[in-house]
């Protein structure tokens, strides 16, 4: 069976520190939820609220991996 790896764009609506999660707003409207463990693939510990985010998904949609966005 072959992987998926998808990657998508969204902006973090909210930062929890203390638990390593956040939801990013997808540029379509949509609220994804990023678990401690995608930030921990990536290497993140801190991201602010507004700034932009490229977010890996698996082939069943869920958060696998973020990095920050720059233009």
């Amino acid at each position: 069976m072959q992987s998926s790896v998808e990657a998508m764009q969204g902006t973090v609506a909210t930062f929890d520190p203390a638990t390593g999660t956040a939801s990013v707003l997808l540029d379509n409207g949509t609220s994804v939820e990023v678990p401690k463990a995608a930030f921990a693939a990536s290497g993140l510990r801190l991201v602010r609220l507004g700034q932009r985010l490229r977010l890996q998904t698996d082939a069943e949609h869920r958060v696998i991996g973020v990095a920050l966005v720059t233009m």
